[in-house]
């Protein structure tokens, strides 16, 4: 049974950081690109960040670019997402996820696991 689990999300004012963490289990974490993606009330998911299965390649939505950074353990089953310089437009559910391949995928179709959520608020 795969399971994905984050942890991490919190209540933050602008400008402050805050550091998400997904535990993976269930799965060969090293044959998986991972991927974090957010939802905002009202909108639709969208993409924030993935790396590849080695983690030697990133991509960024332009939103976060300079302000997050993925980075993944593959010995620990781990993947972290550190946002910097947060913004109340970064207010939104965090969603770690896994799809099957090498590279990341910017939808959400690409994506075979899902974790249940962390929220994360921005005040101004």
């Amino acid at each position: 049974q795969v399971q994905l689990v984050e942890s991490g999300g919190g209540l933050v004012q602008a400008g402050d950081s805050l550091r998400l963490s997904c535990a993976a289990s269930g799965l060969t974490f090293r044959s998986y690109y991972m991927g974090w993606l957010r939802q905002a009330p009202g909108k639709e998911r969208e993409f924030v960040a993935g790396i590849s299965t080695s983690g030697g390649s990133t991509d960024y939505a332009d939103s976060v670019k300079g302000r997050f950074t993925i980075s993944r353990d593959n010995a620990k089953n781990t993947v972290a997402l550190q946002m910097n310089s947060l913004k109340p437009e970064d207010t939104a559910v965090y969603y770690c996820a896994a799809g099957v391949g090498v590279i990341p995928r910017r939808v959400e179709l690409g994506y075979d696991y899902w974790g249940q959520g962390t929220q994360v608020n921005v005040s101004s």
